[in-house]
């Protein structure tokens, strides 16, 4: 047991200082991309999987070091999926307001829903259009993953009502995806009403942070 930790640790470790890379200051530093945040998840599942088979009698810790080796390599498949995705998300979804959030092992796309919709509307408006016709082309292009779409409302209206506008405006988002090409069996339309802020519903800035769609991308392989 003390070298399958020891092998365990040592691997983590090599792939720590590999993933080392300059800071811009000229010092080193240990920042990191999701490339090689991803070696490192994948390496300890690897290591801990390979662990659990490691039944060897000759060769004690060998299945430690392979499941390492081979966790860590996909995981840094999938870290530079997410990356090159992401740069193609920046690419095609130019609008004013819209963010690409790379959250290590998926993407989050947030839209504000002045882009998206009118006032108590559920139709799609022809500008954001565009960005979701560019989000499509995109996900055709890396079709591994699933993709949540998730609509949020500010706390105005009573919770039953920006309830069932939250569902309808991620299923108009969802119906422009699957228009443009998308697999329907890849996505899933949610409406979470007021009940996830990320501001202060007291505000007119905090509410229209509030109202918002977010796609999440979620690689599957």
């Amino acid at each position: 047991m003390t070298l399958r930790v020891s092998l365990l640790l040592g691997t983590a470790a090599a792939l720590a200082l590999g993933a080392c890379t300059t800071n811009p200051n000229g010092s080193m530093g240990t920042t990191l991309t999701t490339t090689q945040k991803g070696a490192l998840a994948g390496a300890a599942v690897g290591a801990i999987y390979g662990a659990q088979r490691d039944d060897d009698s000759n060769n004690e810790g060998e299945d430690i070091a392979k499941g390492a080796i081979l966790g860590a390599a996909a995981g840094a498949v999938t870290g530079n999926i997410i990356e090159r995705q992401q740069r193609a998300l920046e690419q095609v979804m130019t609008s004013p307001g819209v963010q690409i959030i790379n959250r290590g092992d998926y993407l989050q796309v947030v839209m504000p829903s002045g882009l998206l919709f009118a006032s108590d509307s559920a139709a799609v408006s022809g500008q954001a259009q565009n960005d979701l016709y560019g989000l499509a082309q995109v996900l055709q292009q890396y079709p591994n993953s699933r993709v949540e779409i998730y609509g949020h409302t500010d706390s105005t209206a009573s919770d039953a009502y920006n309830l069932d506008l939250s569902q309808r405006r991620a299923q108009s988002v969802g119906g422009i995806l699957t228009a443009a090409g998308v697999n329907g069996a890849r996505l899933s339309m949610v409406g979470r009403g007021e009940s996830q802020p990320i501001a202060d519903n007291t505000t007119e800035a905090g509410k229209a942070q509030n109202r918002r769609v977010e796609i999440l991308i979620r690689p599957t392989s």
